[in-house]
C-alpha cells in the first residue's frame, strides 16, 4: 500500500510540472507575439497615398525633355494699326479727302449692247507701272499698300454689318464672307505654328531650345491682284465701255525650294462697285503728281492706269 502511496504522489508531482511548463511556454509564445505585432506607422501610409494622389506630384510625360521653349516674333499679317497725328500733317489741309465720292456709271441699255466681252486679267505689281501698288507708307487713313487698302475696307464694312468680300471658291460672288470666313482667307495658309529645334554650336547633336515660329502671310507676298471686267460696245453712244465688276488679290504658291513659283490663288473677292466709296477716299502715290489734286485709287481704276495681261 505504501509504495502505491508513493507511485501516485510522484505521477502527480510530473503532471503538475508538465503542466506548469507548457502553461509557462505558452504565455512566453502570447507576450513575443504581441510584442512583435507592431502598429502600422500611419504616418507614411498617409504620405504615401497623398504623394499618389496629389495631381501636381504626379510627373507627366514630357515629349521636349525639360528644354526651354521660345516664342519667334511674328512677321507679317494684317493686324497692325496706325496711329493717327494728333496734329495737322501736312501745309494744306486735306480732310476733304474723306468726304469724297465716285461719279454714277452712265446707264447702259441691255438692247444697246451691240459688243458684249468678259475678261479676266492679272496686274503684277511687280512691274514699273505698277510701283504705287506696292507704295509703303503709313498714313492717317492706314496702311498705303493697296492690298492693305482691301483689308481694310473689308473690316470696316463687317464692323457695320456689311459684307462685301466674297469666298474664292468661284467668282462669281455667290457666298459672303463674315468676319471669322475673312481672317481665315487672308491668313492664305498662314497662322499655322511650327517648332524648331535649336542646336548647340559646339555639340551639334544638343538641342539648346525649341522655337516656336507661327507663319502669317505677309503683304509683301501679294504681288498680282485679278481684275473680273466687262467690256460693251454701246452702239447709241458709239463708244467702247469697260467697267471692272470684281478684284482678288492673289497668293503666290511657291515650290519646295521657296523660290519657284508655281501658280498663283485668289485669297478672297470684293464686288468692285461696292469699293468705289472706300477707293475714292485714297491717293495713289505719284511723284509726277503736282499740287493738292493727287489722283485717287478709284480714278486710277477708271482711267485704267496699270499694266496687265489678259489670262481669259
Amino acid at each position: 500500500m505504501r509504495n502505491q502511496f508513493f507511485k501516485h504522489v510522484i505521477f502527480s508531482a510530473v503532471l503538475l510540472t508538465v503542466v506548469t511548463v507548457v502553461a509557462d511556454a505558452q504565455r512566453r509564445g502570447r507576450t513575443t507575439r504581441g510584442n512583435n505585432t507592431a502598429k502600422p506607422d500611419t504616418t507614411t501610409q498617409q504620405q504615401s497615398v497623398q504623394q499618389n494622389t496629389n495631381p501636381a506630384t504626379v510627373q507627366k510625360y514630357n515629349p521636349y525633355g525639360n528644354v526651354p521653349i521660345e516664342m519667334a516674333p511674328q512677321v507679317g499679317g494684317f493686324g497692325d494699326s496706325t496711329k493717327p497725328s494728333l496734329r495737322l500733317d501736312a501745309v494744306t489741309d486735306k480732310r476733304m479727302l474723306k468726304d469724297r465720292i465716285p461719279l454714277d456709271y452712265e446707264y447702259l441699255r441691255a438692247d444697246d449692247a451691240l459688243y458684249t466681252q468678259r475678261v479676266w486679267r492679272d496686274i503684277d505689281i511687280r512691274e514699273k507701272i505698277n510701283l504705287p501698288f506696292r507704295y509703303q507708307a503709313q498714313d492717317d487713313n492706314g496702311d498705303q499698300r493697296f492690298v492693305s487698302i482691301l483689308v481694310k475696307a473689308v473690316r470696316d464694312q463687317l464692323k457695320n454689318g456689311n459684307a462685301i468680300a466674297f469666298s474664292a471658291d468661284d467668282d462669281r460672288f455667290t457666298t459672303f464672307l463674315d468676319s471669322a470666313g475673312f481672317e481665315k482667307a487672308i491668313s492664305g495658309g498662314g497662322g499655322q505654328c511650327d517648332t524648331n529645334a535649336v542646336y548647340d554650336l559646339n555639340d551639334p547633336t544638343k538641342i539648346v531650345k525649341y522655337v516656336v515660329n507661327c507663319n502669317k502671310l505677309n503683304p509683301d507676298e501679294i504681288v498680282k491682284f485679278r481684275l473680273k471686267e466687262e467690256w460693251v460696245f454701246d452702239r447709241e453712244a458709239s463708244r467702247m465701255f469697260v467697267r471692272i465688276l470684281g478684284i482678288a488679290p492673289m497668293k503666290t504658291l511657291v515650290g519646295p525650294d521657296g523660290v519657284t513659283e508655281r501658280g498663283v490663288t485668289p485669297l478672297f473677292w470684293v464686288y468692285y462697285p461696292d469699293l468705289r466709296a472706300t477707293l475714292a477716299r485714297y491717293e495713289v502715290y505719284n511723284p509726277k503728281n503736282m499740287g493738292n489734286s493727287r489722283m485717287t485709287w478709284e480714278e486710277l481704276f477708271e482711267a485704267r492706269m496699270f499694266g496687265s495681261y489678259i489670262i481669259k
